[in-house]
């Protein structure tokens, strides 16, 4: 489908397959994409056609997380919105960070919201936004050498939207959030983080055989089942969490720790920051079988 500048959209045989498409920035999150994204899924649960919906990543990574720089510029509130003669919010002030964090989020719930199914496939990183995505999603089924976690939690601030509990319970979900650390695909699998993991090169077609079997059901049906297990997330307080998540992210963004990494990136650059700040972790992994013996470079051990 023509008009779309950062994911790739297309349907066939019962299901819409979008792809995050900037390959180059390893699908980092814009603006843009994300309010491009929200429009593909609602256009996919419109189309009758659909059944259900495969969400992929173009290039060498499902998503790295959100894109930092802004580079590809930021989207209107309103076909009316008139920055040259108005003053709109920004991120001066505590309840203007709420209000931006709140607007992506409603993008990126679209996955949870809609009716159809969404099918999270996914290699190489799935990392921060990346990860929001996925286990926003019906059913993740990952490479198993894909790579997930927060790496952002270390200093960037706290979770914008937090469905890690619902997956991979409280300790692992606190294992991860509160290191930054990273598990592989096959490893996120053992904790519940994702439905399935396979190898790469079969990837393709546990995905495609899976969308297969649910164009064989009734797109109402497979709506009724979908909303009445997000429904049961609801009673158990997920759509509440969601909002708090967003307000909570505003608290870590007012650290001295948030401030640090903004100071940084202004003088040495994000690229920079980023290495510098990953450097103490050595390979950033957490292990989920055995000890975690490190080396000096704090680099995990192979058994």
């Amino acid at each position: 489908m023509s008009g779309f500048a950062t994911i790739l959209y297309e349907t066939r045989s019962g299901h819409a397959r979008i792809t995050l498409n900037r390959p180059a920035k390893l699908n980092a999150l814009s603006y843009v994409m994300q309010n491009e994204l929200a429009e593909a899924l609602w256009e996919a649960d419109n189309d009758t056609s659909v059944h259900s919906v495969i969400l992929e990543g173009a290039g060498r990574a499902f998503c790295a997380g959100y894109d930092l720089s802004g580079a590809d510029g930021e989207v209107p509130v309103s076909p009316v919105e008139d920055k040259a003669s108005k003053s709109y919010r920004g991120h001066r002030s505590i309840d203007d960070d709420a209000w931006q964090l709140e607007r992506q989020q409603r993008w990126r719930m679209a996955i949870f919201d809609m009716h159809k199914p969404v099918i999270a496939k996914v290699h190489g990183y799935c990392l921060a936004g990346g990860c929001d995505l996925a286990l926003m999603s019906d059913m993740v089924i990952a490479a198993d050498t894909a790579t997930f976690g927060f790496p952002p939690a270390r200093d960037l601030g706290a979770l914008p939207n937090q469905f890690w509990v619902y997956h991979c319970g409280p300790q692992w979900a606190k294992r991860l959030m509160l290191t930054g650390d990273t598990v592989t695909g096959r490893e996120a699998q053992q904790i519940g983080l994702v439905m399935k993991a396979v190898p790469e090169a079969d990837l393709e077609a546990e995905v495609t055989g899976l969308a297969a079997r649910l164009a064989l059901i009734d797109p109402d049906l497979l709506s009724a089942n979908k909303r009445i297990v997000n429904l049961a997330m609801e009673l158990m307080g997920a759509r509440t969490l969601q909002r708090l998540a967003a307000e909570n992210d505003v608290r870590g963004h007012n650290t001295r720790a948030a401030g640090g990494f903004r100071k940084s990136v202004q003088e040495n650059g994000l690229k920079a920051t980023l290495r510098a700040r990953d450097a103490a972790f050595g390979d950033g992994r957490a292990r989920v079988d055995g000890p975690e013996t490190r080396d000096a470079d704090g680099r995990l051990i192979e058994d």
